[in-house]
């Protein structure tokens, strides 16, 4: 049976940030007393969305999982089996949110309810764990900022390639490759090739359908749950689950998908987290307004000169990952710098970074990917993803986060959602 909780959806949906209000909820760490233990001694989590994505973060160790939510009913019934005893099951995130005993939220869901979910949960007190993409307007990243930062929450992102793991077909983690960059061995201005030669897969063909016949919804899905603050469609099983990344109401294709991935590391490379931009050029056939489609290449370029090379249809066979003044580097670490491999070794590491995100809530330390730097490499990919919707070049403004001269490129930075959702 479901814990009885002391506010209603209504009234959490009446009070919460999603209907544009303050809310009282508090977590557990403000009661104290008898029976409890501090976040020092344990830390209990709950996840949002527990489709693919969901049920791996039930296996993250650090934590204990006290509640699963899904608006799928079979989703959230293998999600309990996994989960094991004592974990609670819902459908509606707003009761999840409204339980004291719960420190972290991990969302999961699709990208659309990323900051709805986010800012709720950062007004219940909560920390935390979102999947990638981000967000899936620029606007919407903005907010989450400042939900965030304003209720003094932890944040982070779950890309990790910026700290750990080996990058993409090159052997190696990134933290060689950012000496590398921070030495000035490559020269100034540098250009970075993301494509299929350097090692990085866009999921190419993850593009939506157009010959979509409504179907009747399954009984175990809440199929306008599902949709929430997006536009309202006619159920087709493409939709939703491991294919609604090919639609622009939920997320943006393979580039949505797998575009946070590749590029936070870039930006982090580059010295990049504190701003964006300023041009984006782009080479894609013309778009449908429902079902994303293919590009070809995508160039976003620095007010300094930096170029990051999106080869959608990975047609360079042979190319640097790398490229400046001085000298190339290569998949698989090649380099055309003599020696290069022993130099890097030789150079200072950069600064350290907080990569525990659990440890980071205990200690109430800023983790290595967070609201900020990631809300900065997320824009990245919006900025892709607007300029092949809208199928021509763009310019942003870095500062005042605004594309320049563009009302229709600005249009889609804060696009209305459907009620009773909004920020």
């Amino acid at each position: 049976m479901k814990q009885k909780l002391s506010i209603s959806r209504r009234d959490f949906l009446r009070r919460s940030v999603v209907v544009g209000a303050g809310i009282s909820i508090l977590p557990r760490r403000v009661f104290g007393g008898q029976g409890y233990t501090p976040p020092s001694e344990e830390i209990t989590r709950a996840v949002i969305g527990v489709g693919g994505m969901g049920k791996a973060h039930l296996r993250y160790p650090g934590a204990r999982t006290l509640a699963v939510c899904d608006v799928d009913e079979v989703h959230l019934k293998q999600a309990m089996e996994i989960a094991g005893d004592g974990v609670q099951g819902y459908k509606d995130f707003r009761e999840v949110l409204a339980r004291p005993d719960i420190d972290v939220i991990h969302i999961a869901t699709p990208p659309h309810w990323h900051a709805l979910i986010t800012i709720a949960a950062a007004n219940a007190g909560k920390d935390i764990w979102c999947e990638k993409p981000f967000t899936r307007t620029i606007g919407e990243g903005l907010k989450v900022i400042d939900a965030v930062q304003k209720n003094g929450r932890l944040l982070r992102i779950n890309t990790w390639f910026r700290f750990q793991d080996n990058f993409y077909g090159f052997g190696t983690p990134v933290l060689p490759i950012k000496k590398a960059v921070d030495s000035g061995m490559f020269g100034w201005p540098l250009k970075v090739m993301v494509g299929g030669a350097t090692g990085f897969e866009w999921k190419f063909y993850w593009c939506g359908r157009t010959d979509l016949v409504p179907e009747q919804v399954p009984p175990q899905l809440d199929y306008d749950f599902w949709l929430g603050p997006a536009p309202y469609k006619p159920y087709h099983p493409h939709r939703v689950h491991g294919t609604f990344r090919g639609y622009w109401d939920y997320d943006g294709g393979g580039l949505g998908d797998m575009g946070q991935h590749y590029l936070d590391p870039v930006q982090y490379l580059l010295g990049k987290d504190d701003t964006s931009p300023v041009e984006i050029e782009v080479d894609a056939p013309q778009q449908h307004p429902d079902a994303v489609g293919t590009w070809r290449r995508i160039v976003l370029r620095y007010s300094d000169g930096c170029e990051i090379i999106l080869d959608g249809e990975n047609t360079k066979k042979r190319v640097p990952f790398i490229s400046g003044p001085e000298g190339e580097l290569y998949r698989g670490f090649e380099s055309t710098i003599p020696n290069f491999a022993k130099k890097v070794a030789a150079l200072p590491d950069p600064e350290p970074q907080v990569t525990n995100f659990y440890e980071a809530v205990r200690n109430r330390t800023r983790f290595a990917l967070n609201e900020s730097n990631g809300h900065r490499s997320c824009t990245l990919v919006n900025l892709a993803k607007t300029a092949v919707q809208l199928g021509r070049n763009l310019r942003f403004d870095p500062k005042k986060q605004r594309f320049v001269d563009d009302d229709a490129a600005n249009r889609l930075l804060d696009q209305p959602m459907r009620a009773p959702w909004h920020i």
